[in-house]
């Protein structure tokens, strides 16, 4: 009996890491152009501490501009914060803070986490119903693991778990690498605000890394099952 092809694995598509936004001004000036050259299906807005009413209100003057694109707005933690500012979500960091956040989250909204030091803490985020796990951020020391590490976990996640599952992409041969591994969705950031082109070059030459990463594995997994 001739077994059933398995159906090919969407583009993955990217996420986009604000820096920490202090005055939203710049980025209210950059997003419209960055949300519309390239395919974005999340914002991760990271938030410069302050108080709380001042946070509520940078989100607020940036919700519209992402979420009017079709993206989905993602607070960086600052889960009491999500309802107020008419945010989509959070981001979470660990086990611990996936389990406090949820109640306050669903079912209505996103809840992502992170800080997943072992395939057993990624399994628990995944029965905890974590809607995606993300890999490979730098922890609080800025360290990584290796980019080998990073794409393994990806593939063994990709193979066998449902949840959607995240790459964290340094540079843009990571975001490609990544992409290839099985990654849905590819986080960038710092490497896209830094570029010296400008960003919007950047995330626009990320998209096409991805895609081709994407259309070379799946040419290889097409030879493979002919």
């Amino acid at each position: 009996m001739a077994t059933k092809p398995v159906p090919p694995r969407p583009v993955p598509r990217l996420y986009l890491a604000t820096p920490d936004v202090d005055d939203p001004q710049d980025l209210l000036a950059s997003l419209p152009r960055l949300l519309a050259g390239a395919d974005v299906a999340a914002v991760l807005v990271r938030l410069k501490p302050t108080d709380q009413r001042t946070m509520i209100s940078r989100v607020k003057a940036l919700a519209p501009v992402i979420q009017d694109k079709g993206a989905a707005l993602l607070l960086d933690g600052h889960v009491e914060l999500v309802a107020r500012a008419g945010a989509d979500g959070a981001h979470l960091t660990g086990i611990a803070a996936l389990e406090d956040a949820l109640p306050t989250l669903k079912p209505d909204r996103i809840a992502g986490v992170g800080g997943l030091k072992t395939r057993h803490d990624s399994m628990a985020a995944g029965e905890l119903g974590a809607d995606y796990v993300l890999f490979g951020e730098p922890d609080a020391r800025g360290q990584r693991p290796s980019v080998e590490a990073i794409s393994e976990r990806l593939q063994w996640w990709d193979e066998l778990f449902e949840p959607p599952c995240v790459g964290f992409a340094g540079s843009l041969d990571e975001a490609g690498e990544f992409a290839a591994a099985g990654a849905d969705f590819v986080l960038v950031g710092d490497f896209i605000w830094a570029d010296p082109r400008g960003a919007e070059a950047a995330l626009m030459e990320a998209e096409q890394a991805i895609r081709q990463a994407y259309a070379a594995t799946s040419g290889k997994a097409k030879a493979e099952q002919g």
